[in-house]
């Protein structure tokens, strides 16, 4: 699926910390914690509680947020519609790589549960 060049620009600009709350505010309205929304950050992009507040502290761009990440494995199988766009279907990987992230955080809020959000792979937690 297409997306405009002033699309992703827009994107890749945006600061990863001006969204962060936005995802709280989500997650939190629908009875899910700040906790489980870290732990869907941190498996699709590896960062940890203490990389992840760095990262908001340094306000980085979602391109250099994605730029530091390593992506899961299985980012590959989420799917569906976000925003308009089919996921699946995007072409410009760091759109689609933010795109994976609203994915699982509206999931997270619909109240899916865990091991679906995570593809498969259950909880993180002990």
């Amino acid at each position: 699926m297409k997306t405009t060049p002033e699309h992703d620009a827009k994107i890749a600009q945006m600061s990863f910390a001006s969204v962060y709350p936005h995802y709280i505010t989500k997650v939190e309205k629908k009875g899910r914690t700040k906790a489980e929304l870290h732990e869907v950050i941190h498996w699709l992009t590896g960062f940890d509680e203490a990389a992840l507040q760095q990262l908001i502290t340094e306000k980085v761009t979602f391109k250099e947020f994605f730029d530091r990440a390593t992506l899961h494995p299985n980012a590959g199988l989420i799917k569906g519609v976000i925003c308009g766009y089919r996921v699946e279907e995007l072409e410009n990987p760091l759109t689609q790589q933010v795109r994976y992230l609203d994915k699982l955080v509206d999931e997270l809020a619909k109240g899916k549960k865990m091991e679906k959000i995570l593809r498969g792979e259950g909880s993180l937690r002990a």
